[in-house]
């Protein structure tokens, strides 16, 4: 990559966001060759499945993050998972999960999804969520505003108000608490409930096609962030459900408590 948008990364610009993009659709296309084939799937030691896509892609992307940004520190969901943990993540940190939705990959889908998010000071203040199998790319970052691309074309993206006919919630196709999510509904008026894999969930919301993004169970920083980032630059909120305080990042285990990804409400 000859390109070189600010390595210290001070303030983001559409140059960083644009090479980043340009860096998950890299991932996505190796995703697609495995995607292609009658890959293997193993089990890590937490038992989720891990394939050949998984690894390739993270190679690839912490192999561009260290040429554009080498004095950045990196968190990615499998070098986690093989003991790489950072020694210590600092003010600014990139976290990738290569392959979010592995099972959704497996399965064969689509909904699968490529996630690098830029974290400062505890929030995700830069974003790409890359759907290979379905060549759809949301980004975004703080100032900058959220975008989409698909077809070769690229239009804003922003949240919606709640439309009067009530919510359009989005869960998760791989895991679900029916009655939790209706116990933290509350008898609020639901227009709508959709399925969707991976951290599209948040990107729904923040291209104003879904409102709400309850997430009763459990998830890792990398699993979010990015999408997180998404759609903060479209005008929305992720927050912890036991206290409202904002959903933060480089956390200990990098664990998340649940949340709440809204648009406008």
């Amino acid at each position: 990559m000859s390109m070189n948008p600010t390595q210290s990364l001070e303030a983001v610009s559409a140059a960083s966001l644009d090479a980043i993009a340009r860096l998950a659709r890299e991932a996505g296309a190796l995703i697609m060759e495995v995607y292609a084939t009658d890959f293997a799937v193993r089990g890590k030691d937490d038992a989720s499945p891990v394939t050949e896509a998984d690894e390739k892609a993270e190679a690839l992307l912490l192999k561009g993050l260290a040429t554009l940004y080498p004095d950045i520190p990196v968190v990615a969901e499998e070098a986690v998972a093989a003991g790489g943990v950072p020694a210590s993540v600092g003010e600014q940190f990139w976290l990738v999960d290569p392959l979010d939705g592995t099972k959704e990959f497996i399965s064969r889908n689509g909904e699968f999804t490529v996630n690098v998010a830029l974290v400062r000071h505890g929030q995700p203040v830069l974003g790409v969520v890359y759907t290979p199998a379905l060549d759809r790319l949301f980004a975004g970052a703080q100032g900058l505003g959220a975008y989409v691309e698909q077809d070769g074309k690229r239009r804003a993206i922003q949240v919606r108000a709640v439309p009067e006919a009530g919510l359009t919630v989005v869960g998760s196709r791989s895991h679900g608490d029916a009655q939790a999510m209706e116990a933290f509904l509350n008898g609020r008026k639901v227009a709508e409930f959709r399925s969707a894999g991976s951290s599209l969930k948040l990107c729904l919301v923040a291209a104003g096609e879904a409102d709400l993004y309850p997430r009763l169970g459990r998830t890792m920083e990398w699993d979010i962030a990015a999408g997180h980032a998404v759609l903060a630059a479209a005008g929305g909120t992720v927050r912890r459900v036991d206290n409202g305080a904002p959903l933060t990042y480089g956390k200990p285990g990098f664990d998340n408590p649940h949340f709440v990804a809204a648009g406008k409400q």
